[in-house]
């Protein structure tokens, strides 16, 4: 079984050329708080999405699930969560969380009337891992390492491939017996760090989910609604036959994948310093 594939998108029309694609899961994203704050010197996508964009995409989608990633917790959480949920979210995520408390109280809330899907993404919940782990009721995890390689003072988000720490977070997940996955991942053969690297290293640490990246389809730059259904269709074909061909690969050939894997991000680290 192949990588679910997540698209962050508030428009029913783009949902449903995603959909058809073949992309596994929409991704509504409400969170906001201390975003801009944590994020003002990274050229990352802001989310302009609300409550309100919940039920026109959910209304749309018949194969796709729909995630809907709400504020760091905070005293509207409770409020955030049901109306999410009434509005027809199948998985919460909860970003920015550090202790097992916090994680339980999601939990508490949800109140197994959505799965719970956990961001990984500050260096206190790594350090708390273990603890956060044994709590009941956790759906799955991803890590996000835009703002996980912030918290940890990286200069480059993938530089947690490169120096173990996310094979080191998926060696836990696993033994956990927990759905997981991590980052975004652009197009096939495109870009600074092709995808086809990033998607082998997901099969050899066995990661099922991944975020389509604004690399992959950017909206603010394509409003040809013919060009982006060709970018999703290709896109997701190409990735598919990618993971088909790696599924195959001994571990040698994996090992030689991030041997080159490794070269990529040395060069951007490079061109981040020159």
């Amino acid at each position: 079984m192949g990588l679910k594939l997540m698209f962050i998108t508030n428009s029913p029309t783009i949902a449903r050329i995603a959909q058809n694609a073949g992309v596994d899961r929409i991704f509504v994203d409400l969170e906001k708080l201390g975003k801009d704050e944590r994020q003002a010197h990274v050229n990352s996508v802001k989310s302009n999405h609300s409550l309100e964009d919940i039920r026109p995409v959910k209304e749309i989608l018949t194969t796709s699930e729909l995630l809907v990633r709400v504020n760091p917790f905070y005293r509207g959480t409770q409020e955030e969560v049901n109306r999410a949920i009434e509005a027809g979210a199948d998985i919460l995520m909860l970003p920015m969380f550090k202790t097992a408390q916090e994680v339980g109280e999601f939990i508490r809330l949800v109140d197994g009337r959505a799965r719970v899907n956990l961001l990984l993404e500050t260096q206190e919940a790594c350090k708390n891992l273990d603890d956060i782990l044994a709590v009941p009721g956790i759906d799955e995890v991803h890590i996000g390492l835009n703002d996980l390689h912030l918290s940890m003072r990286k200069r480059f988000m993938f530089e947690l491939l490169a120096d173990g720490t996310v094979e080191w977070l998926c060696e836990k997940l696993r033994h956990s017996g927990l759905f997981y996955g991590f980052g975004g991942v652009a197009r096939v053969s495109y870009g600074d760090l092709p995808a086809e690297h990033i998607i082998a290293e997901h099969i050899r640490l066995g990661s099922g989910m991944v975020i389509l990246s604004r690399s992959f389809c950017d909206l603010a730059t394509l409003d040809n609604l013919e060009v982006i259904r060709d970018r999703f269709d290709s896109g997701v074909e190409n990735i598919r036959a990618f993971e088909a061909r790696a599924s195959g690969w001994t571990p040698e050939m994996f090992g030689a994948n991030q041997v080159i894997l490794k070269g990529y991000l040395e060069g951007i680290l490079r061109k981040l310093t020159s």
